[in-house]
């Protein structure tokens, strides 16, 4: 029985999505909820599987093709569990003859490999396919393309010049080869640089810095982090958790921070949903942590653990990443000093977190050696003034530097 593979339900925010990858090629059997193609949106990438136990007849949209919401994108053959290939695909089953391919047989392409081949006016019949049944895959063609333009770089002409005449400059060489690629932008790469430049240029952005001493929070981790782990079942004590926190109090005490502006209205938001900045293989994703003035430090801590296995493994849903009153960026975990981070509209403003330093600090009349962080908040100054800025960010230094106050509300 014949079924209608068709693209997931987008939500009313996600207006189409793009195919990324079919895992399946048409007359592979398949298993009940195998993995079909992956259709990436502007802000995830979703799985479409198998219905049932079948093969896969027919793909009606390929890779690099956009389908909107519940578009058909394949023909699925439920029960058929034994190979169904097409007939192209029968007749290369057959005993190949030791002559040549003739134009009749011509291999079988991924769609991505037929669209660089035309792009750069290749026969596909000179490309050896290593994938299944002969089959022709992208990488194939990319080798065959970096071979073809190796081979014209180094073959040198037989006929030489006339002696009469004035050579040409010759062009630098250069040791080895020097290889470009060239690949499409991903739609969430695609779609997280609309919004930093849309940033930009609709925000009156400002970014004020300051210094916070470590060694207080640092200390408290110290002395209470195995205890903390045995009491929450394994989650870790980390930093993140405290600066959460120490946003959700300064937060309460500036609202105008975690607002956002809609027209000529400014949204007061009477919760805290704090963004938290994570990195992926494809692109920069920021889950949003609900109600965060209602987490404990270990729930903090074990939500963000999880979101960032949920992104390394491109599993985070729409619903986790819409949304958000105000956003965390630790720039620090991959060594950065400073920065200037760029606002995630509508909101407000962006906390920048940083590496963590051993820097000679000035204690009542001494020299010590404090591990030391810079700040940088960065804010609309439409909504914004410096004051409310500025003492925002030192209500979170003075809070992270006691973290006593923040159990007290002083």
């Amino acid at each position: 029985m014949a079924t209608e593979i068709k693209a997931p339900t987008f939500p009313e925010s996600v207006a189409d999505g793009t195919v990324a990858t079919w895992h399946k090629q048409p007359g592979d059997a398949c298993s009940r909820d195998d993995l079909l193609v992956d259709i990436e949106t502007d802000k995830v990438v979703l799985e479409v599987v198998a219905p049932a136990e079948g093969v896969l007849q027919e793909i009606v949209k390929g890779e690099g093709e956009t389908v909107t919401s519940e578009e058909l994108i394949a023909i699925f053959a439920e029960g058929a569990v034994t190979s169904a290939k097409p007939a192209a695909s029968a007749k290369a089953a057959e005993p190949a003859s030791p002559a040549a391919k003739t134009n009749d047989e011509s291999p079988i392409l991924s769609p991505a490999a037929r669209r660089l081949a035309e792009e750069h006016g290749i026969d596909p019949q000179e490309i050896p396919g290593s994938g299944k049944g002969g089959r022709v895959t992208k990488e194939d063609t990319l080798k065959y393309i970096e071979s073809q333009s190796t081979t014209k770089t180094t073959t040198a002409p037989s006929t030489p010049k006339p002696t009469t005449v004035t050579p040409e400059p010759k062009a630098p060489v250069f040791a080895g080869e020097r290889v470009e690629k060239r690949v499409p932008m991903t739609r969430l790469r695609a779609r997280v640089a609309q919004r930093l430049v849309e940033a930009q240029q609709t925000a009156a952005m400002l970014t004020t810095f300051n210094e916070v001493n470590m060694q207080p929070i640092m200390e408290l981790r110290s002395r209470y982090k195995e205890l903390f782990e045995k009491k929450h079942n394994g989650v870790r004590l980390g930093f993140m958790s405290f600066f959460v926190k120490a946003a959700v109090e300064a937060l309460k005490r500036f609202p105008a921070v975690n607002a956002s502006i809609d027209g000529n209205d400014i949204v007061y938001h009477g919760y805290q949903d704090i963004g938290v900045a994570v990195s992926s293989d494809r692109g920069l994703v920021v889950p949003v942590l609900r109600s965060a003035e209602n987490m404990g430090l270990a729930e903090i801590e074990a939500t963000i653990r999880e979101y960032g296995l949920k992104a390394r493994d491109g599993k985070l849903g729409i619903d986790e990443m819409t949304g958000g009153t105000f956003t965390i960026s630790n720039g620090g975990v991959f060594g950065s000093l400073l920065s200037t981070p760029i606002l995630n509209p509508p909101q407000s403003a962006i906390l920048g977190m940083h590496k963590i330093q051993d820097r000679p600090m000035a204690v009542n009349g001494k020299v010590e050696i404090l591990p030391m962080m810079y700040l940088a908040l960065s804010y609309d100054h439409r909504l914004l003034d410096g004051k409310e800025a500025v003492s925002f960010l030192v209500t979170i230094k003075e809070l992270l530097e006691d973290p006593a106050r923040m159990l007290l509300d002083i």
